[in-house]
Protein backbone atom coordinates (compact mmCIF):
# COMPACT_ATOMS: atom_id res chain seq x y z
CA UNK A 1 0.00 0.00 0.00
CA UNK A 2 1.47 3.24 -1.09
CA UNK A 3 1.82 6.22 1.38
CA UNK A 4 0.88 9.69 1.10
CA UNK A 5 2.22 12.41 3.77
CA UNK A 6 0.03 15.30 3.80
CA UNK A 7 1.45 18.34 5.33
CA UNK A 8 -1.43 20.60 6.19
CA UNK A 9 -1.77 24.44 6.93
CA UNK A 10 -4.47 23.69 9.81
CA UNK A 11 -6.44 20.50 10.88
CA UNK A 12 -9.40 20.30 8.12
CA UNK A 13 -12.39 21.65 9.38
CA UNK A 14 -14.86 21.06 6.19
CA UNK A 15 -17.59 22.88 7.61
CA UNK A 16 -15.99 25.80 8.09
CA UNK A 17 -14.36 26.70 4.81
CA UNK A 18 -14.33 25.94 1.42
CA UNK A 19 -10.51 24.92 2.25
CA UNK A 20 -11.38 22.55 4.75
CA UNK A 21 -13.94 21.00 2.00
CA UNK A 22 -11.55 20.47 -0.34
CA UNK A 23 -8.64 18.99 1.42
CA UNK A 24 -11.41 16.82 2.76
CA UNK A 25 -11.80 15.60 -1.33
CA UNK A 26 -8.71 15.46 -1.58
CA UNK A 27 -7.83 12.91 1.22
CA UNK A 28 -10.74 11.03 -0.19
CA UNK A 29 -8.94 10.60 -3.39
CA UNK A 30 -5.98 9.20 -1.90
CA UNK A 31 -8.32 6.71 0.87
CA UNK A 32 -10.77 5.62 -1.98
CA UNK A 33 -7.43 4.34 -3.96
CA UNK A 34 -5.81 2.24 -1.54
CA UNK A 35 -3.45 5.06 -0.17
CA UNK A 36 -2.41 5.18 3.19
CA UNK A 37 -2.64 8.37 4.26
CA UNK A 38 -1.32 10.07 7.33
CA UNK A 39 -2.15 13.70 7.79
CA UNK A 40 0.67 16.03 9.69
CA UNK A 41 0.38 19.57 10.33
CA UNK A 42 1.91 21.83 13.13
CA UNK A 43 -0.98 23.70 14.47
CA UNK A 44 -2.94 23.21 17.04
CA UNK A 45 -5.82 21.20 17.35
CA UNK A 46 -9.64 22.74 16.66
CA UNK A 47 -12.87 22.78 17.65
CA UNK A 48 -14.48 22.36 14.05
CA UNK A 49 -11.94 19.72 12.71
CA UNK A 50 -13.18 16.44 11.33
CA UNK A 51 -12.36 13.24 12.73
CA UNK A 52 -9.49 11.95 10.40
CA UNK A 53 -9.72 8.46 12.39
CA UNK A 54 -13.23 8.07 11.54
CA UNK A 55 -12.44 8.08 7.69
CA UNK A 56 -9.78 5.64 8.03
CA UNK A 57 -6.61 8.49 8.31
CA UNK A 58 -3.89 9.01 11.02
CA UNK A 59 -2.77 12.13 12.14
CA UNK A 60 0.69 12.98 13.84
CA UNK A 61 1.95 16.72 14.95
CA UNK A 62 4.97 18.34 13.71
CA UNK A 63 7.10 20.64 14.83
CA UNK A 64 8.31 23.62 13.02
CA UNK A 65 12.58 24.08 13.07
CA UNK A 66 12.99 20.61 14.65
CA UNK A 67 14.92 17.99 13.10
CA UNK A 68 12.39 15.23 14.76
CA UNK A 69 10.58 15.44 11.28
CA UNK A 70 13.72 14.53 9.69
CA UNK A 71 14.00 11.32 11.31
CA UNK A 72 10.30 10.85 10.86
CA UNK A 73 10.11 11.10 6.98
CA UNK A 74 13.73 9.48 6.53
CA UNK A 75 12.19 6.29 8.23
CA UNK A 76 8.30 7.00 6.38
CA UNK A 77 9.53 7.10 2.73
CA UNK A 78 6.19 8.08 1.73
CA UNK A 79 5.75 7.88 -2.59
CA UNK A 80 4.05 11.53 -1.92
CA UNK A 81 4.38 13.85 -0.25
CA UNK A 82 1.16 16.62 -0.59
CA UNK A 83 1.88 19.79 1.12
CA UNK A 84 -1.40 21.99 1.69
CA UNK A 85 -0.13 25.76 0.47
CA UNK A 86 3.02 27.01 -0.50
CA UNK A 87 3.59 27.80 3.15
CA UNK A 88 4.15 24.52 4.02
CA UNK A 89 6.48 23.81 1.38
CA UNK A 90 8.77 26.47 2.24
CA UNK A 91 9.24 24.97 5.72
CA UNK A 92 9.49 21.15 4.93
CA UNK A 93 10.06 21.06 1.26
CA UNK A 94 14.06 21.07 1.80
CA UNK A 95 13.74 18.56 4.70
CA UNK A 96 11.86 16.18 1.96
CA UNK A 97 14.53 16.73 -0.80
CA UNK A 98 17.35 15.98 1.83
CA UNK A 99 15.30 12.70 3.73
CA UNK A 100 13.34 11.12 1.43
CA UNK A 101 14.44 12.67 -2.39
CA UNK A 102 12.13 10.30 -4.00
CA UNK A 103 8.88 11.10 -3.09
CA UNK A 104 6.45 12.64 -5.31
CA UNK A 105 6.24 16.41 -4.39
CA UNK A 106 2.28 18.04 -4.71
CA UNK A 107 1.44 21.71 -3.59
CA UNK A 108 -2.25 22.06 -3.27
CA UNK A 109 -2.58 25.87 -3.73
CA UNK A 110 -5.96 26.06 -2.25
CA UNK A 111 -5.95 29.59 -4.34
CA UNK A 112 -3.15 31.67 -5.24
CA UNK A 113 -2.42 33.79 -2.36
CA UNK A 114 -0.20 36.15 -4.05
CA UNK A 115 -3.70 36.69 -6.78
CA UNK A 116 -5.38 37.71 -3.88
CA UNK A 117 -3.39 39.71 -1.95
CA UNK A 118 -3.07 41.73 -4.93
CA UNK A 119 -6.87 41.85 -5.49
CA UNK A 120 -7.66 42.91 -1.50
CA UNK A 121 -5.00 45.73 -1.79
CA UNK A 122 -6.97 48.94 -4.70
CA UNK A 123 -3.57 50.52 -3.92
CA UNK A 124 -1.55 48.05 -6.02
CA UNK A 125 -1.16 48.65 -10.36
CA UNK A 126 -1.26 45.50 -12.26
CA UNK A 127 2.71 45.81 -12.90
CA UNK A 128 2.76 45.32 -9.22
CA UNK A 129 1.57 41.95 -8.98
CA UNK A 130 4.80 40.78 -10.31
CA UNK A 131 6.67 42.33 -7.94
CA UNK A 132 5.51 41.46 -4.39
CA UNK A 133 7.33 38.89 -2.37
CA UNK A 134 4.53 36.70 -1.77
CA UNK A 135 4.11 36.52 -5.63
CA UNK A 136 7.75 35.01 -5.74
CA UNK A 137 7.25 32.66 -2.88
CA UNK A 138 4.21 31.33 -3.94
CA UNK A 139 5.74 30.72 -7.67
CA UNK A 140 8.77 29.27 -6.56
CA UNK A 141 7.01 27.39 -4.80
CA UNK A 142 5.02 25.84 -7.44
CA UNK A 143 8.42 25.28 -9.67
CA UNK A 144 10.56 23.71 -6.64
CA UNK A 145 7.42 20.88 -6.57
CA UNK A 146 6.73 17.74 -9.16
CA UNK A 147 2.61 18.78 -9.60
CA UNK A 148 0.95 21.63 -8.52
CA UNK A 149 -2.68 21.33 -7.98
CA UNK A 150 -4.54 24.28 -9.51
CA UNK A 151 -8.30 24.67 -8.63
CA UNK A 152 -9.38 27.78 -11.32
CA UNK A 153 -8.57 27.30 -15.00
CA UNK A 154 -8.36 30.76 -14.87
CA UNK A 155 -5.23 30.72 -12.31
CA UNK A 156 -4.02 28.00 -14.51
CA UNK A 157 -4.01 30.59 -17.41
CA UNK A 158 -2.73 33.24 -15.38
CA UNK A 159 0.25 31.55 -14.38
CA UNK A 160 1.37 29.72 -17.62
CA UNK A 161 0.76 32.84 -19.72
CA UNK A 162 2.45 35.51 -17.14
CA UNK A 163 4.70 33.79 -15.56
CA UNK A 164 5.42 30.65 -18.40
CA UNK A 165 5.14 27.96 -15.82
CA UNK A 166 5.02 24.84 -18.12
CA UNK A 167 1.70 22.68 -18.22
CA UNK A 168 3.01 19.74 -16.75
CA UNK A 169 4.06 21.08 -13.73
CA UNK A 170 0.12 22.24 -13.24
CA UNK A 171 -2.90 20.04 -12.78
CA UNK A 172 -6.23 21.68 -13.00
CA UNK A 173 -8.26 20.18 -10.32
CA UNK A 174 -11.37 21.38 -8.99
CA UNK A 175 -14.14 21.15 -6.08
CA UNK A 176 -14.34 17.26 -6.23
CA UNK A 177 -18.32 16.90 -6.04
CA UNK A 178 -20.59 13.78 -5.81
CA UNK A 179 -22.72 14.79 -9.00
CA UNK A 180 -25.82 12.90 -8.22
CA UNK A 181 -28.62 15.43 -6.31
CA UNK A 182 -31.51 13.78 -5.07
CA UNK A 183 -33.92 16.69 -6.06
CA UNK A 184 -36.92 15.18 -4.57
CA UNK A 185 -35.68 15.80 -1.16
CA UNK A 186 -34.97 19.37 -1.15
CA UNK A 187 -37.39 21.86 -0.10
CA UNK A 188 -39.49 23.36 -3.02
CA UNK A 189 -39.47 27.26 -3.57
CA UNK A 190 -42.73 27.78 -1.36
CA UNK A 191 -41.10 26.07 1.87
CA UNK A 192 -37.79 27.90 1.76
CA UNK A 193 -37.55 31.48 2.67
CA UNK A 194 -35.12 34.05 3.46
CA UNK A 195 -32.00 34.94 2.10
CA UNK A 196 -28.45 33.30 3.36
CA UNK A 197 -24.64 34.81 2.97
CA UNK A 198 -22.24 32.21 4.42
CA UNK A 199 -18.49 32.48 4.57
CA UNK A 200 -15.40 32.05 6.84
CA UNK A 201 -14.48 34.89 8.52
CA UNK A 202 -10.70 34.38 8.49
CA UNK A 203 -11.25 35.12 4.55
CA UNK A 204 -11.31 38.64 3.77
CA UNK A 205 -13.10 38.82 1.17
CA UNK A 206 -15.94 37.80 3.62
CA UNK A 207 -15.78 39.98 6.00
CA UNK A 208 -15.64 42.64 2.71
CA UNK A 209 -18.92 41.22 1.24
CA UNK A 210 -20.99 41.23 5.05
CA UNK A 211 -20.34 44.74 5.60
CA UNK A 212 -21.20 45.97 1.69
CA UNK A 213 -24.47 43.53 2.55
CA UNK A 214 -24.92 45.25 5.75
CA UNK A 215 -24.38 48.67 4.41
CA UNK A 216 -25.13 49.27 0.95
CA UNK A 217 -27.59 46.08 -0.40
CA UNK A 218 -29.44 44.79 2.58
CA UNK A 219 -31.04 48.80 3.04
CA UNK A 220 -32.73 48.43 -0.64
CA UNK A 221 -33.68 44.82 -0.17
CA UNK A 222 -35.59 45.76 2.86
CA UNK A 223 -37.55 48.70 1.12
CA UNK A 224 -39.13 45.81 -1.18
CA UNK A 225 -39.03 43.03 0.92
CA UNK A 226 -40.12 44.14 4.97
CA UNK A 227 -40.55 40.57 5.47
CA UNK A 228 -37.85 39.12 4.02
CA UNK A 229 -34.29 37.88 5.93
CA UNK A 230 -31.01 38.29 5.60
CA UNK A 231 -29.09 35.36 7.61
CA UNK A 232 -25.55 35.31 7.65
CA UNK A 233 -22.94 32.28 8.70
CA UNK A 234 -19.75 31.95 8.89
CA UNK A 235 -17.05 30.53 11.26
CA UNK A 236 -14.74 32.58 13.53
CA UNK A 237 -16.65 35.84 13.13
CA UNK A 238 -14.73 39.11 14.05
CA UNK A 239 -16.21 41.61 16.74
CA UNK A 240 -16.85 43.81 14.11
CA UNK A 241 -18.78 41.35 12.13
CA UNK A 242 -21.39 39.94 15.43
CA UNK A 243 -21.70 43.90 15.76
CA UNK A 244 -23.38 44.01 12.17
CA UNK A 245 -26.28 41.74 13.82
CA UNK A 246 -29.91 43.55 14.03
CA UNK A 247 -32.87 41.72 14.46
CA UNK A 248 -34.72 45.04 13.87
CA UNK A 249 -33.03 45.18 10.41
CA UNK A 250 -33.60 41.46 9.92
CA UNK A 251 -29.79 41.07 9.43
CA UNK A 252 -29.13 38.33 11.46
CA UNK A 253 -24.95 37.00 11.80
CA UNK A 254 -25.61 33.62 13.20
CA UNK A 255 -21.70 32.60 13.13
CA UNK A 256 -20.58 29.26 12.70
CA UNK A 257 -23.41 26.72 10.99
CA UNK A 258 -23.03 23.04 12.26
CA UNK A 259 -24.98 21.67 9.44
CA UNK A 260 -23.86 24.44 6.09
CA UNK A 261 -26.03 22.10 3.80
CA UNK A 262 -28.90 22.73 6.11
CA UNK A 263 -29.02 26.31 6.29
CA UNK A 264 -28.25 26.42 2.66
CA UNK A 265 -30.86 24.18 1.34
CA UNK A 266 -33.53 25.95 3.23
CA UNK A 267 -32.94 29.08 1.94
CA UNK A 268 -34.50 30.61 -1.02
CA UNK A 269 -31.50 32.71 -2.23
CA UNK A 270 -27.98 32.88 -1.50
CA UNK A 271 -26.04 35.96 -1.86
CA UNK A 272 -22.45 36.06 -2.49
CA UNK A 273 -21.40 39.83 -2.58
CA UNK A 274 -17.66 39.41 -3.29
CA UNK A 275 -15.27 42.26 -4.24
CA UNK A 276 -12.02 40.83 -4.79
CA UNK A 277 -10.50 37.10 -4.04
CA UNK A 278 -9.13 34.37 -5.97
CA UNK A 279 -10.19 30.79 -6.38
CA UNK A 280 -13.57 28.81 -6.92
CA UNK A 281 -16.04 29.86 -4.80
CA UNK A 282 -17.16 27.19 -2.33
CA UNK A 283 -20.44 29.13 -1.22
CA UNK A 284 -21.84 28.88 -4.98
CA UNK A 285 -20.81 25.42 -5.62
CA UNK A 286 -22.25 24.12 -1.71
CA UNK A 287 -25.60 26.48 -3.41
CA UNK A 288 -25.92 24.65 -6.25
CA UNK A 289 -25.67 21.33 -4.90
CA UNK A 290 -28.61 22.73 -2.85
CA UNK A 291 -30.65 23.97 -5.15
CA UNK A 292 -30.10 27.53 -4.02
CA UNK A 293 -30.53 29.83 -6.78
CA UNK A 294 -27.71 32.98 -6.18
CA UNK A 295 -26.73 36.83 -6.95
CA UNK A 296 -22.91 37.47 -7.05
CA UNK A 297 -19.90 39.48 -8.49
CA UNK A 298 -18.09 38.25 -11.19
CA UNK A 299 -15.88 37.83 -8.72
CA UNK A 300 -17.67 35.33 -7.84
CA UNK A 301 -18.42 33.72 -11.03
CA UNK A 302 -14.65 33.43 -11.48
CA UNK A 303 -13.65 29.92 -13.28
CA UNK A 304 -17.08 28.62 -11.53
CA UNK A 305 -18.47 27.65 -15.42
CA UNK A 306 -15.80 27.51 -17.65
CA UNK A 307 -16.43 28.20 -21.18
CA UNK A 308 -20.53 27.87 -20.25
CA UNK A 309 -22.39 30.91 -19.58
CA UNK A 310 -22.96 31.33 -15.30
CA UNK A 311 -26.49 29.75 -15.20
CA UNK A 312 -27.71 29.35 -11.74
CA UNK A 313 -28.13 32.81 -10.33
CA UNK A 314 -27.53 36.73 -11.42
CA UNK A 315 -24.35 38.49 -11.92
CA UNK A 316 -24.62 42.36 -10.49
CA UNK A 317 -21.26 44.48 -10.19
CA UNK A 318 -23.10 47.48 -8.14
CA UNK A 319 -25.33 47.42 -4.92
CA UNK A 320 -28.07 48.77 -6.71
CA UNK A 321 -28.11 45.98 -9.38
CA UNK A 322 -27.44 43.11 -6.87
CA UNK A 323 -30.66 44.21 -4.71
CA UNK A 324 -32.59 44.36 -7.88
CA UNK A 325 -31.43 40.84 -9.22
CA UNK A 326 -31.79 39.62 -5.33
CA UNK A 327 -35.59 40.99 -5.21
CA UNK A 328 -36.39 39.80 -8.60
CA UNK A 329 -34.80 36.01 -8.08
CA UNK A 330 -37.02 36.50 -4.77
CA UNK A 331 -40.21 36.32 -6.39
CA UNK A 332 -39.81 34.83 -9.42
CA UNK A 333 -40.38 30.83 -9.52
CA UNK A 334 -40.21 30.83 -12.60
CA UNK A 335 -36.54 32.15 -12.89
CA UNK A 336 -36.02 30.68 -9.71
CA UNK A 337 -36.93 27.06 -10.98
CA UNK A 338 -34.42 27.76 -14.02
CA UNK A 339 -31.84 28.67 -12.46
CA UNK A 340 -32.05 25.91 -9.76
CA UNK A 341 -31.90 23.28 -12.49
CA UNK A 342 -28.73 25.31 -14.37
CA UNK A 343 -27.07 24.76 -10.98
CA UNK A 344 -27.62 21.02 -11.28
CA UNK A 345 -26.33 21.09 -14.67
CA UNK A 346 -23.02 23.18 -14.11
CA UNK A 347 -22.28 20.48 -10.81
CA UNK A 348 -22.33 17.86 -13.20
CA UNK A 349 -20.26 19.31 -16.17
CA UNK A 350 -17.69 21.14 -13.96
CA UNK A 351 -17.23 19.62 -10.86
CA UNK A 352 -17.90 15.38 -11.46
CA UNK A 353 -15.75 13.77 -9.25
CA UNK A 354 -15.21 10.72 -11.03
CA UNK A 355 -13.80 12.51 -14.15
CA UNK A 356 -11.45 14.54 -11.98
CA UNK A 357 -10.38 11.09 -10.33
CA UNK A 358 -9.78 9.22 -12.92
CA UNK A 359 -7.38 12.37 -14.65
CA UNK A 360 -5.21 12.77 -11.33
CA UNK A 361 -4.82 9.04 -11.14
CA UNK A 362 -3.18 9.16 -14.33
CA UNK A 363 -1.14 11.96 -13.88
CA UNK A 364 0.15 10.06 -10.63
CA UNK A 365 0.93 6.88 -12.77
CA UNK A 366 2.72 9.14 -15.32
CA UNK A 367 5.05 10.90 -12.48
CA UNK A 368 5.80 7.94 -10.75
CA UNK A 369 6.95 6.15 -13.74
CA UNK A 370 8.52 9.26 -15.36
CA UNK A 371 9.93 10.87 -12.32
CA UNK A 372 13.64 11.37 -12.93
CA UNK A 373 13.00 12.73 -16.18
CA UNK A 374 10.17 15.07 -15.27
CA UNK A 375 12.59 16.80 -12.87
CA UNK A 376 15.20 16.77 -15.48
CA UNK A 377 13.20 18.90 -17.49
CA UNK A 378 12.19 21.47 -14.96
CA UNK A 379 15.39 23.24 -14.36
CA UNK A 380 14.26 26.17 -12.52
CA UNK A 381 12.62 23.76 -10.24
CA UNK A 382 16.22 22.37 -9.98
CA UNK A 383 18.14 25.56 -9.78
CA UNK A 384 15.17 26.96 -7.25
CA UNK A 385 15.76 24.12 -4.77
CA UNK A 386 19.04 24.01 -4.48
CA UNK A 387 19.98 27.84 -3.59
CA UNK A 388 16.01 28.32 -1.63
CA UNK A 389 17.33 24.99 -0.18
CA UNK A 390 20.39 26.17 1.23
CA UNK A 391 18.98 29.81 2.93
CA UNK A 392 15.79 27.87 4.60
CA UNK A 393 17.73 24.81 5.94
CA UNK A 394 20.34 27.17 7.26
CA UNK A 395 17.88 29.76 8.70
CA UNK A 396 15.79 26.49 10.42
CA UNK A 397 18.95 25.65 11.82
CA UNK A 398 19.44 28.74 12.89
CA UNK A 399 15.89 28.49 14.88
CA UNK A 400 16.48 25.01 16.08
CA UNK A 401 19.37 25.98 18.20
CA UNK A 402 18.36 29.03 19.25
CA UNK A 403 15.66 27.00 21.03
CA UNK A 404 17.57 24.53 22.04
CA UNK A 405 19.10 26.81 23.62
CA UNK A 406 16.83 28.54 24.87
CA UNK A 407 15.46 25.67 26.22
CA UNK A 408 18.61 24.74 27.93
CA UNK A 409 18.93 27.62 29.89
CA UNK A 410 15.15 28.00 31.02
CA UNK A 411 15.56 23.97 32.29
CA UNK A 412 18.86 25.27 33.76
CA UNK A 413 17.51 28.09 35.34
CA UNK A 414 15.16 25.47 37.17
CA UNK A 415 18.47 23.53 38.76
CA UNK A 416 19.42 24.23 42.26
CA UNK A 417 23.60 24.75 41.76
CA UNK A 418 24.13 25.95 46.06
CA UNK A 419 26.43 24.14 48.33
CA UNK A 420 24.78 21.17 50.07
Amino acid sequence: MPTVLVIGYVWPEPNSSAAGQRMLQILEYFTINNYKVIFTTTAAPSEKMVDLEEIGISSEKIELNNSSFDDYISQLQPEIVLFDRFMMEEQFGWRVDKFSPDSIKILDTEDLHFLRNYRADTKLDKASIKNSELTKREIASIYRCDLTLIISEEEQKLLTTDFNIPNNLLLYLPFLIDSKIEENLLPTFEERQHFISIGNFKHKPNIDAVNYLKKEIWPIIRKELPEAELHIYGAYPTQNVLQLHNPKEKFFVNGWAENAENVVKNARVSLAALRFGAGLKGKLAEAMKCGTPNVTTLIGTEGMSGTLPWSSGYVAESAVEFAKAAVSLYKDKETWLVFQQNGFVLIENRFNKANFHAILKNRLIDLASNLQEHRNSNFIGTMLSHHSMKSTQHLSKYIQIKNELEQLKADLSKQDFSPN
